[in-house]
């Protein structure tokens, strides 16, 4: 007979502490951002936010066409969060992070540093970490997030997509976000590379509607390689090439495409459909080193070239031409870290889980260890289809 007189304090007690709305966000009190960008100015840093306009993409009522589906506003501020608080200025609503899908950091900006910014937003309780980050090459972040873009009316989504498909299906992009920027770079042993979004075009003409109210827009955005960082700076870039072998070594190869050159003269396209990569540090002797094992199953996409591909010795020496090929992409990239004096694969925490005790004594001198590091490659690829023609046609038609 006690416990229900028992019970009946704490549940008022809970219908007291969970009662009412005192945190409630109204929507229509609300702007919502999708997009935010970080510039170099000389009294702060400049904020830039890509707010959704409800009435240009609400798919019942449909768009009215009047306005644009996205619009910008910015502000400068030394601090990330004074800059949000100072755009209410500009907008009757107050910004709501919650739903962000790409952050933007200019060059100029990364290259002095992103530590400062990135403290603002860590700290922010509305922002989640599933958004990308990008640095803007050769432009401002304000400019990117200016552009309209076809397809996807919102830009925002737009960088989200095509970055997440083109990991997927070409491999020189990648996908960081913001757990994973910290955890590089606070991680001995690693250092951070970032996808690059490049601006092609006149970047006024950007944001006008005509842009892409035309068959192919005049300004436009692309993924352009990836960024190399040493601490929190921004020193230089990987090429489409050597991103890809970075993507190699870190495993991080979905789906992908290239070409090999065939052994009588011409060329074979094939398709990456499958990868694995082994990375294992070890000490002999005294002195490091690492092993990079990759493994690919590969399609014949496309041939310009006469072959006999029902041949197995023909298989084989493609096989042997496309292991070649993998092998001399992941040694670019090798040959461009040590360029730039930078381990930007993880090999010293490779060397601190297979050594610790190694590590530990010589960790403070990696960097110079690294420039002399020796990297076996081994590249093994297997050839599973070639297609649903046997013969290339360009043989058949000589024929």
């Amino acid at each position: 007979m006690r416990k229900p007189f028992m019970l009946f304090p704490v549940c008022l007690m809970m219908m007291i502490v969970m009662s009412g709305c005192w945190s409630r966000s109204e929507l229509n009190d609300l702007a919502i951002a999708v997009g935010m960008g970080f510039d170099k100015k000389e009294d702060g840093v400049q904020v830039t936010v890509q707010i959704v306009n409800p009435g240009e993409v609400a798919s019942k009522r449909g768009a009215t066409g009047l306005t644009t589906p996205v619009s910008t506003f910015k502000t400068t501020s030394r601090t990330i969060f004074e800059a949000l608080r100072k755009l209410t200025n500009q907008t009757p609503r107050k910004v709501y992070s919650s739903h962000l899908r790409v952050l933007v950091i200019s060059e100029e900006l990364a290259r002095e540093g992103i530590m400062p910014i990135l403290d603002g937003i860590s700290r922010n309780h509305e922002m989640r970490s599933d958004f990308y980050i990008v640095v803007a090459r050769e432009a401002s972040a304000e400019n990117v997030l200016s552009t309209l873009t076809s397809i996807e009316k919102i830009p925002a989504n737009k960088l989200f997509s095509t970055l997440e498909m083109s990991a997927k299906v070409w491999a020189p992009t990648v996908e960081i976000r913001l757990d994973t920027l910290i955890t590089d770079l606070q991680t001995e042993g690693k250092d951070l590379v970032l996808p690059g979004i490049r601006l092609k075009g006149d970047p006024e003409k950007g944001g006008e509607k005509s842009n892409v109210n035309r068959i192919a827009a005049s300004t436009y955005l692309e993924n352009s390689g990836l960024a190399v960082f040493r601490g929190d700076k921004l020193i230089g870039w990987l090429n489409e090439k050597e991103s890809k072998g970075y993507n190699y070594v870190t495993d991080n190869v979905v789906s992908s495409a290239g070409e090999i050159a065939c052994p009588s003269g011409g060329i074979i396209a094939l398709e990456v459909v499958r990868t694995k990569t082994k990375m294992r540090g070890d000490v002999v002797n005294g002195e490091p080193r690492i092993r990079v094992d990759v493994f690919l199953e590969e399609n014949v996409g496309e041939v310009q070239c006469k072959i006999d591909l029902m041949e197995p010795q023909t298989i084989a020496e493609l096989e042997r031409i496309a292991q070649l090929e993998v092998t001399s992409i992941i040694e670019s990239v090798l040959q461009k870290a040590r360029k730039y004096e930078v381990d930007i694969f993880g090999f010293g925490d490779a060397i601190y889980r297979a050594n610790p005790k190694y590590w530990n004594a010589h960790h403070q001198s990696w960097q110079e260890q690294f420039l002399d590091l020796p990297v076996d490659v081994h590249a093994e690829a297997k050839i599973r289809r070639v297609g649903t023609v046997t013969d290339p046609l360009i043989q058949q038609a000589k024929e």
